[in-house]
């Protein structure tokens, strides 16, 4: 009877050990979950700054073979280029992705965007060829700052803007659907990401884009952020016309 006693309370002891266990797998696994899903993010903005690179290699070799920028798609499901985009609103839509033969959408599988100054996009690019797009940043008392072009008009010599402009609209807030579904927008705290999505209101709509370093806090000057953008330099883009003969 007492050896009885001895095992019973063995097996018992067992038994809690083993849900002990249990119990602190389960916490590790909830705290991993947290790191997995932000390397899962990680991925995806690194997929994805790849992607808009490469779809500015592609825009940059449309633009040595035809002399000039392409324009916007059609629409959200038709990736062929519009027949012309006069006003900055015209010129601001989705990458023309059967066109320059690229992916439509980013890793979070939405559109990605595109805006272009209608002078480089409607006519043979020219040295006095003036952009019309601004790149705006923080500085780390979030103060706006100008990347590209200032509060004055731009100019082809001492004020250049940029050509044109990709982005995406990142995990949060944003951004269309392959099929055309237009998805949720920001918060009342996110401002920057909101004047991406519209390219600025008033007389700055479809010209003045910001770029920042990504964060979660909404407490900081233009609000939580995570839009990917980039840019065509006009030096860049001049420069791969002229080594091509096309300037």
């Amino acid at each position: 009877m007492r050896n009885r006693k001895i095992i019973f309370s063995i097996k018992g002891f067992t038994l809690v050990e083993l849900t002990i266990v249990l119990v602190i797998v389960a916490l590790l696994i909830g705290g991993m979950l947290v790191p997995l899903s932000a390397q899962r993010d990680l991925q995806s903005a690194n997929q994805t700054a790849k992607q808009l690179s490469d779809t500015r290699e592609a825009l940059l070799g449309f633009a040595v073979t035809n002399k000039r920028l392409p324009r916007p798609a059609v629409s959200a499901t038709d990736g062929t280029e519009r027949a012309v985009c006069v006003t900055e609103a015209d010129c601001t839509g989705f990458i023309p992705w059967q066109v320059l033969g690229v992916p439509p959408t980013d890793a979070w599988g939405k559109l990605v965007r595109y805006s272009v100054s209608p002078s480089f996009s409607n006519g043979v690019v020219s040295l006095a060829t003036v952009a019309t797009k601004k790149i705006q940043s923080r500085d780390n008392l979030g103060a706006v700052v100008y990347i590209f072009g200032q509060t004055a008009p731009c100019n082809a010599t001492s004020q250049p803007c940029a050509p044109a402009v990709v982005f995406s609209h990142g995990k949060s807030h944003y951004g269309t659907t392959a099929d055309g579904t237009v998805l949720g927008g920001g918060t009342a705290s996110s401002v920057d990401e909101t004047s991406n999505d519209t390219g600025s209101t008033g007389a700055t709509a479809g010209t003045l884009y910001m770029t920042r370093t990504p964060t979660d806090n909404t407490a900081i000057s233009g609000g939580e952020f995570d839009d990917l953008v980039i840019w065509i330099s006009p030096n860049i883009l001049f420069n791969r016309l002229i080594a091509a003969g096309q300037l």
